[in-house]
């Protein structure tokens, strides 16, 4: 049986530019597609935080009653979350990163996020994905000779136009997608808040929220049978 690890953000709150602190926490579909994916194939999925901090869904995603049914339904698992310190990377066949701004936050800069990515990147046998704002957890991980870990990988993010469309640019530490360009990603987006996909050999992401269920198909398919 494959097994799937699922990082998702502990974080509450989102410091925008002015020092205010925007509600967040994960994007409700960007868990609830893939995991009803992974789990419906028997896939064993471990769900890990920051600190094993309980995560919350972003209010904002929760306008789907299906999304608050499944979540309901899975809230055992979600309030008992594994440490991401505690976390052997060696034990699974993939990382799942969902996204939602909370990624922004802690995930961002997390040293136990970096150390995951970093054993199971290369490593071809093993499959890293992210969605949306997740893929802001790939930043912290460096590469054996000091750069970045993803330099030069093809990827996609939630794009800086529809962090604009949305009204959340202007006041945004930073935006996602320049962050990645400039650290030296291979960055594609396809039109705004529609499904798209980049798979780059053992790298899977999805652009955002509308991805959720593409990405989730990509990381079945890639897992070992």
């Amino acid at each position: 049986m494959s097994s799937v690890l699922i990082v998702l953000s502990g974080a509450r709150f989102w410091t925008q530019l002015d020092g205010t602190q925007r509600p967040t926490g994960f994007w409700a579909e960007e868990f609830v597609a893939p995991h009803r994916i992974l789990t419906e194939a028997g896939v064993n999925v471990t769900i890990a935080t920051p600190g094993g901090r309980v995560p919350v869904a972003d209010e904002v995603s929760l306008d789907d009653e299906n999304l608050k049914t499944y979540l309901a339904g899975v809230r055992d698992t979600l309030e008992s979350p594994a440490r991401l310190a505690d976390v052997d990377p060696a034990d699974y066949d993939a990382v799942l990163i969902p996204g939602g701004h909370g990624p922004m936050q802690d995930l961002a800069v997390d040293p136990d996020v970096a150390r995951i990515l970093e054993a199971m990147l290369p490593d071809e046998t093993k499959t890293v994905a992210a969605l949306c704002h997740g893929v802001a957890a790939f930043l912290p991980a460096g590469a054996p000779d000091g750069g970045w870990l993803f330099r030069g990988r093809r990827m996609t993010s939630f794009a800086d136009v529809e962090e604009d469309q949305v009204g959340l640019a202007a006041n945004a530490p930073w935006l996602l997608e320049s962050r990645l360009r400039a650290a030296g990603a291979v960055h594609e987006t396809g039109p705004a808040f529609t499904s798209y996909v980049v798979v780059d050999g053992n790298l899977i992401t999805g652009q955002n929220p509308q991805s959720a269920q593409a990405a989730g198909d990509a990381l079945l398919k890639a897992l070992p049978a």
